[in-house]
């Protein structure tokens, strides 16, 4: 399929076709560390106990969930997802508010978060300055945004067994052991849109343009980004502080 050309509306009705399939299938491409990677992430980022957490395109809530593994009871997380498929899914696996919405248009007032986290959802986004711009609003001074996200194979030989992997051997997989022809698409898919990510510089850039400081950007395994960031001021709260 031709990322490119593919609409709004129907990658999301890919994603809720597929939402029953979606923790099966990205548990292959990870072989079963991604729940290890997401919480140390998460950890190494700053996230605290008591944190009032906001995950926008929560999926089937793996990210959400170990964000609400780290902030406790005694913070909280929330999550948001254009998908009602995804959020279906969620629901039955999480026990936290879950909101249809998208990331250009968050449903939330503003500095309401200590923290924001995305997982492997930027490149669906319409314009990284509006969804940026949006983060920055709803988290309170002190706040911090936590992305993670694929990154494109630096190396020709890096690139080629890239597509080998997850462009050839995971979409096989995928309709192999979900049966599903539309698992398959999805993977070929997000396979497209990692060979066309927008370069770590741009999104830094977009970052410190809509107002965050502290921007960094962390690479793992070849495979993997994180992008950081920090909302100025103090206020973002964690274990034993105030709201």
């Amino acid at each position: 399929m031709n990322a490119q050309r593919v609409s709004p509306r129907s990658l999301r009705r890919l994603f809720d076709d597929t939402a029953c399939h979606y923790d099966r299938i990205t548990g292959l491409m990870a072989f079963g560390s991604g729940a290890w990677y997401r919480r140390n992430a998460l950890q190494r980022a700053g996230l605290q106990e008591g944190m009032k957490v906001l995950d926008v395109a929560v999926g089937t809530g793996a990210v959400a969930r170990a964000a609400a593994s780290i902030v406790g009871p005694s913070g909280g997380v929330v999550g948001v997802d254009p998908s009602t498929g995804m959020l279906a899914q969620a629901r039955r696996k999480l026990r936290i508010p879950l909101v249809q919405g998208v990331a250009e248009g968050l449903p939330f007032r503003g500095g309401l978060f200590d923290a924001l986290t995305m997982g492997y959802a930027l490149r669906h986004v319409s314009g990284l300055s509006p969804t940026f711009a949006e983060y920055f609003r709803v988290l309170r001074p002190g706040g911090l945004l936590i992305v993670l996200d694929f990154a494109r194979p630096n190396s020709r030989i890096g690139l080629r067994l890239g597509r080998l992997y997850l462009n050839g051997l995971v979409p096989w997989m995928s309709r192999l052991s979900s049966g599903s022809r539309e698992a398959e698409l999805l993977m070929h898919y997000c396979w497209e849109t990692l060979e066309t990510l927008v370069p770590a510089e741009t999104i830094l850039a977009a970052l410190g343009g809509c107002g965050f400081e502290d921007t960094r950007t962390v690479r793992w395994f070849g495979l993997l980004s994180e992008y950081l960031g920090r909302k100025p001021g103090t206020g973002a709260t964690g274990s034993g502080s105030s709201r």
